[in-house]
């Protein structure tokens, strides 16, 4: 076997620990990205938040983005192609020295954002309400008032102390209010409630059951009806019940309807739920007229009592990127930029920087002044990787506004077919860093608050040879099941045939996908509805 020597060239793509943190940082939400800035800002001593402009070495986008993109005095069209070729690569370089670097955000002009001092969407431009300005500060808003309401154990409670009880009795009811979950339901058995209190004692633990029977007879009682029922079908039938015994009235049909509820809930829910009316003639001895009016009295009943009193926590969406129309009708133009109330305002602190700068040109501790020089390299990579996302998301939004022009004018009906190749291609980056962009990042537009992957769909064939978004496809099928015929509803074939009327080929396997993700129900549930 000969040795020798040989030469081979090649290229390997190495992700740097910079490179993996733009990576990461690119693809989290709003909320996400917060909480990581918080927890950079209580690690690194050398970043602080600033409430103030700051420098655009600091963070900020450059003066040429922010001009391409809004340009308010000359009013010019969408132009992706203005934001700076520099801005195109996707790892950032880190600076050569430290103070060089120092010394150049010195030098550079302050960001000074849009040129406005607060820039938030005009919901009254769409259709929604104008944010009180300049009301009374002390004013509760919605999420106070929501926190203000009172829970359904609180109900019960308070109901509860109006009944003449023993101790025994009191505590027993009271522990299956506080066992009752957001709906109203007691999901856990009597039994195995009295085992996690009794533990293996047999006596006790029987003794308890009975008490929580008794229990549970008063608190199926109490307001709301229906509350305390194991089951859906025990909630229809404790609600049936009440309206029986609130208004016992002469009426017989009405009566008669009662009574024919009663039996339905007794009966499995599926049977209920498919609408067959055959079965249950069957099995509740009724003809299928008198099935038909008690399935419209259940239909009137709450199948959650407990769900007017839950406190639902509502989450806000807050737009990463705000669309706004600046042209008028006939040539219009739109305004595509950054949400500045979720832009952070990140420096160095400049403080600290200096010192270390002062303790490096002594020559004392050199141990000590590299490890702090690696945590000043750190958070200026920080604040570089994070002005690299908001420049992305722009780059993206922009790119996306310019195809989708249609839509932001017209609506849902407009939508253009789109791939995510399309604006990978257009802007010169990887098909996973445009994904990455479009997950958990909203856009405010005209036609209101949509993820970014929103505007992406696939295409459906013409008959003129183009291409039909999925998105419209679904809008026209939701159109023409709200315009039709209550007693002879649209099957899917006759939705095919009539989008085919529009020019669009979509198969009957199609539309009903379709129509399942707009939650709408089959034909017959829709007859019977």
């Amino acid at each position: 076997m000969k040795q020798g020597l040989s030469l081979r060239v090649s290229q390997h793509l190495a992700l740097t620990p910079q490179l993996q943190q733009s990576i990461r940082l690119l693809q989290l939400s709003t909320l996400e990205l917060s909480q990581e800035i918080e927890q950079m800002l209580d690690d690194n001593p050398f970043l602080e938040l600033s409430d103030d402009a700051a420098p655009r070495e600091e963070f900020g986008l450059a003066q040429a983005d922010v001009k391409a993109v809004e340009d308010d005095e000359r009013d010019t069209p969408i132009a992706p192609n203005n934001i700076a070729d520099s801005q195109r690569n996707t790892e950032p370089t880190a600076p050569d020295d430290a103070e060089t670097s120092t010394q150049a955000a010195d030098q550079e002009p302050s960001w000074e954002g849009d040129g406005t001092s607060e820039v938030r969407p005009d919901d009254t431009e769409w259709g929604g309400d104008a944010p009180a300005r300049g009301g009374d500060p002390d004013a509760a808003d919605a999420t106070e008032l929501a926190g203000d309401e009172e829970s359904l154990q609180s109900v019960l409670h308070r109901q509860a102390l109006g009944l003449r009880l023993s101790e025994e009795d009191r505590a027993a009811l009271r522990f299956l209010i506080e066992s009752l979950d957001d709906d109203g339901y007691l999901k856990d058995s009597l039994e195995l409630l009295a085992q996690g209190l009794a533990g293996d004692d047999e006596a006790e633990r029987q003794e308890l059951v009975q008490r929580f029977t008794v229990a549970l007879s008063l608190l199926q009682h109490l307001e709301p009806a229906g509350v305390g029922a194991r089951n859906l079908g025990e909630c229809l039938a404790l609600q049936l019940q009440a309206i029986e015994s609130a208004d016992p009235g002469d009426d017989a049909a009405r009566l008669d309807a009662i009574l024919v509820a009663q039996r339905i809930c007794a009966q499995p829910i599926e049977l209920l739920a498919r609408r067959d009316l055959r079965r249950l003639s069957q099995l509740c001895r009724a003809d299928e007229a008198q099935i038909k009016a008690a399935i419209a009295l259940i239909t009137r009943l709450e199948p959650k009592p407990g769900r007017r009193f839950v406190s639902v926590e509502r989450n806000v969406v807050v737009p990463d990127v705000i669309v706004t129309r600046t042209g008028g009708d006939g040539a219009p133009r739109f305004r595509v930029q950054l949400n500045p109330d979720v832009m952070p305002r990140l420096k160095v602190h400049h403080f600290y920087a200096n010192a270390l700068r002062q303790h490096k040109s002594s020559g004392a501790g050199a141990a000590d002044c590299a490890a702090l020089q690696q945590r000043l390299q750190e958070a200026r990579w920080f604040i570089k990787n994070i002005q690299q996302r908001f420049d992305t998301i722009l780059r993206v939004a922009t790119a996306i506004v310019e195809r989708q022009k249609s839509f932001l004018v017209h609506g849902e009906l407009a939508m253009r077919p789109l791939v995510l190749r399309e604006i990978a291609d257009q802007l010169g980056l990887h098909e996973s860093t445009i994904s990455r962009v479009t997950s958990a990042k909203y856009m405010a537009t005209p036609q209101g608050t949509f993820e970014l992957k929103y505007f992406f769909g696939s295409g459906l064939g013409t008959e003129s040879g183009g291409n039909a978004s999925s998105t419209a496809v679904r809008a026209l099928i939701r159109q023409f099941v709200a315009a039709e015929n209550p007693s002879q509803p649209l099957s899917d074939a006759q939705l095919a045939e009539m989008l085919k009327e529009q020019g669009i080929a979509c198969a009957r396997r199609t539309v009903a996908k379709y129509r399942d993700a707009l939650r709408i129900a089959p034909t017959n549930l829709r007859r019977a509805l």
